[in-house]
């Protein structure tokens, strides 16, 4: 797992956290300029877990309609919002002012 000082010093990273199975908040840091707080990543949390079960199902049901593969399995999830993102993989996830957001680099980041 990455390490949550190292995604939340990110360019444009305002938070970044671990949720458990059921999207629950385990820990998190948060930059101290922002209006995110503990339970906005609670929620972040269960919204990730929710969304991944949801694409999850999308995908194998796609590969399982088709000849297409490499859908599955579904390793992260990005939540784009009006000012700001939050970029999930493996239970974790970091939070990105959009103005500075690199998408890529931060799901290459939360696999380390």
């Amino acid at each position: 797992m990455a390490d949550l000082k190292n995604l939340s010093s990110m360019p444009g990273a305002i938070a970044a956290f671990r949720f458990g199975d059921d999207g629950q908040l385990v820990d998190s840091v948060i930059s101290k300029e922002t209006a995110i707080d503990q339970d906005t990543l609670d929620l972040l949390g269960h919204l990730c877990i929710a969304n991944m079960a949801i694409a999850a199902m999308q995908a194998r049901g796609w590969e399982g309609m088709s000849d297409l593969t490499g859908f599955y399995p579904v390793n992260g999830f990005t939540f784009v919002g009006l000012d700001w993102s939050a970029v999930a993989r493996d239970r974790q996830a970091v939070v990105l002012e959009n103005e500075q957001a690199d998408y890529d680099a931060a799901f290459k980041a939360l696999g380390e």
